[in-house]
């Protein structure tokens, strides 16, 4: 184990090299026969499906949502393309939630109250403040196939807060091309990065690996990997919680909408409720395209540049990728991950792809202080964002306070303090090499 007083850069390059070797071949993986995960933004699928289911699945992503469908009372967007699509759908995008809450007498958070229909209705302990309501209007929509016009109360239905609730926070969209292979890693190889991280850099770097309910395995527990808070551990839980949280469409894993008075909804529950020919729901589809979906392509001509070739030495010299985790393999086709739930596709199985993430929750002095599925000691870590295709965002670090490279490095401290000072000692041209490397990604 490395000491604190080592040369900090020689104590976290070790972490990362048996954090590497546990997270692959010693849970079954073998790295000499895993294949490389295909990449594009060109709207194809992985091999999961065929092209025309993708494109089917897909049409479901973008899909506008109306109040006929059960859109609302209120919600973030009309449909999933719409917060995820830079180049392509699935990828990320500048769409911000909005999330807010206090701290108790006893320091604990406690999840911001929301006030509707002029404060006549309040929805308690909901950290997520949705930012546009369906009334007060007048509209007319399609309910089981007949046109009907509503008019709406003319009371607001948007949520309001109060200054009680003083933590406040931004979050951007995430990117969720390459998902399914995300999805496909062990819980035991991210249990397995959290321990060698932490016993191999002396307690500098701890990740911390947080186990969710499983929606689509009543209740059952696994490593949470979607979310910045890693709430989530399947895609099929992941697109229920967006598909109700985020557009106010109530599914079979949540059925119910979150106000719970009805205030202008005239759907009943669950919204999400026609089963298709394959005995689908939307929310099945929305999962499958994300799974389906090839992971983020790198700029070749940077990549292999002779300053991107230097960057991605550098990159690891200095020890990001302890927590930018380069290469991570998927479990072998037909292994249950996400608590059963799931049993990894051949399309998916003992596959190498570089996410450039631990999928750990970390405190490196950016936390927003919302506290989810994780225990109070996550309010100010988040989820190591995942570097594939981060040079197609403007704004970054999750609630995107900043815009270049160099000032999200800087903005690094907490357990990323030593990366941050091994980063700030390289000489300008170094510096600017490793840049060169991030905007290959």
């Amino acid at each position: 184990m490395c000491s604190k007083n080592t040369m900090l850069y020689v104590c976290l390059i070790a972490g990362l090299a048996m954090a590497l070797a546990i997270a692959g071949p010693s849970l079954g993986q073998n790295s000499s026969t895993a294949t490389e995960a295909p990449s594009g933004y060109d709207n194809q699928p992985n091999g999961l499906t065929d092209q025309a289911t993708f494109s089917m699945d897909r049409g479901k992503f973008e899909e506008t949502e109306t109040i006929g469908e059960g859109l609302g009372p209120i919600f973030n967007a009309q449909s999933c393309r719409e917060c995820h699509q830079n180049p392509v759908t699935g990828s990320g995008s500048q769409i911000k939630e909005f999330r807010a809450g206090h701290r108790d007498s006893t320091g604990r958070f406690v999840g911001a109250t929301a006030f509707l229909a002029d404060n006549t209705v309040t929805i308690p302990n909901r950290s997520l403040i949705n930012q546009r309501a369906i009334c007060p209007a007048v509209d007319t929509i399609t309910v089981d196939g007949v046109q009907q016009t509503f008019n709406f109360p003319q009371t607001q239905g948007q949520e309001r807060i109060t200054t009680a609730e003083n933590i406040l926070a931004l979050r951007l969209s995430l990117n969720t091309l390459g998902d399914g292979f995300i999805e496909s890693v062990l819980d035991q190889a991210l249990l397995n990065l959290a321990s060698a991280q932490c016993a191999n850099t002396g307690g500098a770097i701890c990740g911390q690996a947080v186990k969710v309910p499983v929606l689509e395995a009543n209740g059952t527990l696994a490593v949470g990997r979607f979310g910045w808070k890693d709430q989530h551990a399947s895609l099929l839980s992941f697109s229920s919680d967006a598909y109700l949280n985020e557009m106010g469409i109530s599914n079979r894993l949540a059925p119910n909408n979150v106000d719970l008075t009805r205030l202008c909804d005239v759907v009943p529950d669950p919204n999400d409720s026609e089963v298709d020919s394959e005995g689908l729901n939307d929310v099945d589809h929305l999962a499958r395209f994300m799974r389906a979906t090839k992971v983020p392509p790198r700029d070749t001509a940077l990549a292999t540049s002779a300053d991107g070739v230097a960057g991605a030495s550098l990159f690891h010299s200095v020890g990001c990728d302890i927590c930018h985790v380069s290469s991570i393999i998927t479990a072998p086709a037909g292994t249950a991950v996400a608590g059963g739930a799931v049993h990894v596709a051949p399309a998916l199985g003992n596959t190498v792809f570089h996410p450039y993430s631990d999928f750990l929750l970390h405190n490196v002095g950016t936390g927003d202080g919302i506290v989810q599925t994780g225990g109070q000691e996550t309010a100010n870590k988040m989820r190591t964002p995942p570097l594939w295709g981060v040079r197609t965002r403007t704004e970054l670090l999750h609630d995107g306070r900043s815009v270049t490279f160099f000032s999200a490095i800087q903005q690094h401290r907490g357990e990323a303090q030593p990366v941050t000072n091994n980063f700030n000692s390289l000489s300008t041209t170094q510096q600017n090499q490793l840049i060169t490397f991030l905007r290959s990604l």
